[in-house]
């Protein structure tokens, strides 16, 4: 008897605490007209068959779950996944809020994701490659990037890792890019982060923008202008750009355009832009060198090969979700010296904590060999693939290994290098740890003399490529890779 009056005072208190819950725009007697029915008909939720669905019948379903019988009642299934549980009864207090506008309602929407378009990999920004007068600190940074995929929501990523004190952004501004310093009119969106348009960065850290509506289109120009106050003495950036940025005196941030300011050829602070996709979009991240940095490239005009990669993956409808991330550092080495952080150092930075990424392009490995003495080059070159593969593995990222490209005739030309490059080159082909191979030698190779470029390839040093190279480069790569 004691139980039967626990319950009923337990029935009376939850029922009592749904009437205070339900917003004043909702009656116990109204429902949503898409609902409403004639009595008598099959309508989800109209536990009692009064042609209203109201807290009467949230009650009548709690006591359902209270009490469970061994009939199934399918009104009561407001999920249909032939079972009243739990979930339903989240399904119409949801409703009864306002929040779900429609019974039976499934909870299984298409998931969304973050997806990188963009990124620049970070290092510390040499002497040589500094800002130019008159520089960063107060003044206002215009920088031009060419993005992958489209979105409506986006999310930017700011960083002052190499930085030794704080970075400090009074405004920062998204607009599209009409050509130079331009940008088009009615297009200009301030960021906030937290609610803010001011943000200071910490030595060490990366911040991210809070989400901002943008209408981003496939593979579309689009020029982010930082208002800065002081900035570090040591700036984190990344030199090889190959796209012109543009640096205005004082505060310039929403100036549609920049006629007397100052040119550059380097990009700082910004490190990458995410767009919120569904989840079939997925990434992939090009890791390399100077070679998919875009030396030899043509400034302005976007034909690094990972550029050509994604225009080829945007005119196929069967990989027009995938976008390519361009992690490629000028002078990198993969597991000692060169320029910018090692790839071993900067793998879980530049390809794990990425947005979405699915598959990985490893195309590195020729400043290692080009700085060594020895042979044993090569074994280091295929410990360190080894680690990159095991590492993407776990994140269930599949890696794709390239072959390294010939480098006769270049400062990196000896009979040495040559055969550590031929070993680490067979390595990839025939060992079968990589997901696939991507035989870049191949393609871009003099066949009557395999250890050199084929002259139409050659940027004119022998070891980087020609406009012609990378887009030769780029019809190599079988993109049906990037339906898996």
């Amino acid at each position: 008897m004691l139980k039967i009056i626990n319950r009923i005072i337990l029935f009376i208190i939850s029922f009592t605490l749904i009437l205070m819950l339900i917003p004043d725009k909702y009656t116990i007697s109204a429902a949503p007209a898409d609902t409403q029915t004639a009595v008598n008909a099959l309508v989800y939720g109209d536990c009692n068959n009064d042609g209203n669905i109201d807290a009467l019948d949230f009650a009548l379903l709690k006591q359902e779950l209270m009490n469970k019988g061994d009939k199934y009642n399918k009104i009561m299934d407001l999920n249909q996944d032939n079972e009243v549980d739990a979930i339903d009864y989240s399904i119409m207090k949801q409703y009864l809020l306002g929040k779900v506008s429609k019974l039976p309602y499934n909870p299984t929407q298409p998931t969304t994701k973050w997806v990188g378009t963009w990124t620049a990999a970070q290092q510390l920004t040499e002497p040589a490659n500094m800002p130019p007068s008159p520089g960063l600190a107060n003044n206002t940074l215009r920088q031009i990037v060419h993005v992958s995929i489209g979105g409506n929501q986006l999310r930017l990523k700011f960083s002052n890792q190499y930085g030794s004190t704080p970075v400090n952004i009074n405004s920062v501004h998204l607009a599209l890019s009409t050509g130079g310093s331009s940008i088009q009119s009615g297009t200009d969106k301030a960021l906030t982060f937290e609610g803010k348009e001011t943000v200071t960065i910490p030595a060490g850290k990366t911040v991210i923008s809070d989400v901002v509506n943008f209408s981003l289109h496939n593979l579309e120009n689009i020029a982010v202008t930082i208002y800065f106050g002081s900035v570090p003495s040591a700036l984190t950036g990344h030199p090889g750009s190959r796209t012109t940025s543009y640096i205005q005196t004082g505060n310039g941030v929403n100036k549609l355009s920049m006629p007397s300011a100052q040119p550059t050829e380097h990009w700082y602070i910004i490190s990458g832009i995410d767009v919120l996709t569904d989840n079939s979009f997925q990434g992939i991240v090009a890791l390399g060198d100077s070679i998919t940095d875009g030396r030899g490239s043509t400034t302005n005009a976007n034909n690094r090969w990972a550029d050509n990669l994604s225009r080829r993956l945007r005119e196929n409808s069967a990989t027009s979700n995938i976008s390519v991330l361009n992690q490629g550092i000028g002078g990198n080495a993969v597991f000692s010296g060169g320029l910018g952080p090692t790839a071993l150092s900067r793998f879980q930075r530049d390809v794990l904590e990425q947005s979405g990424v699915r598959f990985l392009i490893v195309f590195e490995g020729v400043n290692d060999i080009g700085a060594s003495s020895s042979v044993s080059v090569a074994t280091n070159l295929i410990n360190a693939y080894k680690e990159f593969i095991t590492k993407a593995h776990s994140q269930n990222i599949l890696v794709y290994g390239a072959t390294i490209t010939p480098f006769g005739g270049s400062q990196y030309d000896s009979s040495i290098h040559e055969q550590a490059r031929e070993t680490v080159n067979n390595w990839i082909r025939t060992s079968g740890q990589f997901d696939a191979v991507i035989d870049l030698d191949g393609a871009v190779k003099n066949p009557n003399n395999p250890t050199r470029l084929l002259s139409i390839y050659d940027s004119g040093d022998h070891l980087h490529l020609s406009p012609a190279g990378y887009a030769r480069i780029a019809e190599a790569i079988d993109i049906n890779l990037f339906t898996r």
